[in-house]
């Protein structure tokens, strides 16, 4: 597995014995199984971005800090130049930059998320709060719940992201776009 997942992996097991909890109480809080959390807690295992936030939202730590193993220090601005945002690479189908990772206490979380287009099928998943998409290069299909949207450059879509979601790039091109988590 990818040396990132590995680390974000072992800065989970660090959160759980800093707050001195077993794993099966972390995976109850986060409302998902034991095996599935010790499956993300291994490192040897895709974690999705929606079980982050999940786990920042429920144990009031910053995402970057799991992501980076950084602290944000920023209160009045924080500037990311293209290409620059902290990498946040998961699979080889999805690559993520998050925008304002050190901004401290930020009210949302901003990625540029490129999907290379692939023939499997739709990944759904869902986490607390809100999304908003931009979509800026490509064509993408977006599964909200049981409803199907094609979205094309200049499309943007605001939704409830508890609803199940994922999205596939078609039309054999890469998409990029802006997604801002809130």
């Amino acid at each position: 597995m990818n040396k990132h997942i590995e680390q974000i992996a072992e800065r989970l097991r660090g959160l759980r014995d800093a707050l001195d909890m077993t794993a099966e109480s972390v995976a109850g809080q986060c409302g998902i199984t034991l095996e599935e959390y010790l499956k993300y807690e291994s490192g040897k295992s895709d974690i999705p971005m929606s079980f982050l936030l999940t786990v920042a939202q429920n144990f009031g730590i910053e995402l970057t800090a799991l992501l980076s193993g950084e602290e944000p220090r920023m209160e009045s601005y924080f500037l990311t130049r293209k290409g620059k945002g902290t990498a946040v690479e998961r699979t080889k189908a999805y690559k993520y930059q998050a925008l304002a990772s050190g901004f401290k206490n930020a009210k949302a979380e901003p990625f540029e998320v490129c999907v290379e287009p692939n023939d499997k099928s739709i990944h759904m998943n869902s986490h607390a709060g809100q999304e908003f998409n931009f979509l800026l290069e490509g064509t993408m299909q977006l599964r909200i719940g049981n409803n199907d949207l094609v979205l094309e450059e200049g499309d943007s879509i605001y939704f409830n992201s508890e609803i199940p979601h994922g999205m596939k790039a078609i039309g054999g091109k890469k998409v990029r776009f802006l997604a801002i988590i809130l």
